[in-house]
């Protein structure tokens, strides 16, 4: 007989470590080849980790609630054998060691946004991460995220140890104030290293009448959350409007979507059509498709889109659609019922729901005109598209101005003015807007 080391496999770009929120297997109990053995939750997506082999569930190496790091041995699996040993040919990489590596890399420098939070207490103060102006252990990080303490808040408090450093005592001593109604101290450390003056944070006292009723928010809407907020934290939000006349999109959906339907069992929507429109706008216009590292402008050679896809339960995932500028529409139309599908039944995994370059979020489909959406960090750009709503407009012909009835739509870009002023902001739209009001609607599908 011989023991097998299942190590947490690569989970997607950026993706460095996952909590193990269920095992599924007992020790001792046997599990099949492909058989799922626990459930994990990252800060982009929840999933389950197989069986690799066939054999006995010997040890659980961490129990669940706990952080592991990716490629880190986290079960041991008896397996039938010749001989005794170890066997696993990706992992023999030590736990503490992967630990202590791990959490080196999770300090983020300034201009980035940490958008994962471990949402498990350890006993373990170790090395952990930043928030871009201040250095946070795991522990600390992780007491933060379930009491709902952003990083704004933690940079304004005193912290005991080396170097300013706020240790689980400081936060436990003013989690103990503000329940009591007390003010904390604002840092004056914390003063220093924000450019912005820290105000203290205040406790709300709420009156909560009986016939209301609190709920905790759950883990992907607290991701959310402090994503949203460091976000607004982090960019320059700027937003641009313009309204597009949709008749040729339209048109063309019209003559299309009951033959699309039958043929491929698939809707026809506009969403596909709006991608194609950023894509191509994308690469006439590059500096659109840029993230920020500190004083650096990264400029991306790929255009992949983010669509924000709402949930049955009201929380929000944005699948990727990679190399847009690549794919047909037909393409488009496939990548976007597939992805959207999924995402709502729970079954993205995370290399599709990272390294977007720019977002669309279509509010039309929720009767919405307009929207400013926030950025999606680290990207520096989203597009907006509103209801399609039939107006009265006017439109100029070499004859002279007529009154019509136009299917009209509004649209916004949201952009980063640290590094998109309003003129390229306004030039990208109004390509977007070009691109659907001279669609071609012959083009077959």
């Amino acid at each position: 007989m011989s023991n097998y080391e299942v190590v947490i496999p690569k989970l997607g770009e950026s993706v460095i470590e996952a909590t193990i929120t269920r095992w599924l297997k007992n020790e001792g109990e046997m599990i099949l080849e492909d058989e799922p053995l626990v459930e994990i939750a990252t800060d982009k997506v929840d999933s389950e980790i197989v069986s690799p082999v066939t054999g006995t569930l010997t040890k659980k190496i961490f129990q669940e609630g706990a952080p592991v790091a990716v490629g880190a041995v986290f079960a041991m699996v008896e397996i039938a054998g010749d001989s005794a040993g170890t066997v696993n040919p990706a992992a023999t990489i030590d736990v503490q060691e992967t630990r202590q590596a791990v959490n080196e890399t999770t300090a983020i420098p300034a201009g980035h946004v940490h958008e994962a939070a471990s949402e498990t207490v350890t006993d373990q103060p170790e090395s952990g991460a930043s928030s871009g102006t201040r250095f946070y252990s795991p522990l600390v990080r992780s007491i933060a995220l379930q009491e709902n303490i952003s990083f704004t808040e933690l940079d304004s408090l005193s912290g005991t140890g080396k170097d300013d450093r706020l240790t689980k005592q400081d936060l436990l001593e003013y989690l103990k104030h503000r329940k009591l109604g007390i003010t904390p101290v604002v840092a004056e450390a914390a003063a220093i290293r924000s450019a912005a003056p820290v105000i203290a944070p205040q406790t709300v006292q709420q009156i909560i009448p009986g016939e209301d009723r609190i709920m905790e928010m759950d883990r992907i809407r607290q991701l959310i959350a402090n994503h949203m907020v460091k976000s607004v934290q982090t960019s320059a939000h700027v937003t641009s409007f313009q309204e597009a006349d949709m008749s040729k999109v339209v048109q063309w959906r019209d003559k299309n979507k009951d033959g699309f339907l039958k043929r491929e069992k698939e809707k026809l929507t506009f969403t596909p059509v709006f991608l194609e429109a950023i894509a191509k706008s994308v690469r006439d216009f590059p500096m659109i498709n840029v993230s920020v590292d500190g004083t650096k402008v990264v400029i991306r050679k790929n255009v992949n889109i983010g669509m924000a896809v709402a949930l049955p339960n009201f929380n929000l995932i944005v699948p990727v659609i990679r190399n847009a500028h690549e794919k047909s529409l037909l393409g488009l139309v496939k990548s976007v019922n597939d992805l959207a599908e999924r995402a709502r039944l729970g079954k993205l995994v995370p290399d599709e729901i990272s390294g977007g370059t720019i977002s669309l979020t279509n509010l039309g489909s929720f009767g919405t005109l307009m929207g400013t959406p926030i950025i999606n960090q680290p990207q520096t750009a989203i597009v907006a598209v509103g209801a399609i709503k039939k107006r009265v407009v006017v439109i100029e012909t070499p004859e002279g101005d007529i009154m019509a009835i136009r299917p009209v739509m509004m649209m916004s870009v949201t952009y980063d003015h640290r590094v998109i002023d309003g003129a390229l902001g306004g030039q990208f739209l109004n390509r977007l807007v070009y691109y659907l009001e001279n669609f071609d609607t012959n083009q077959p599908i």
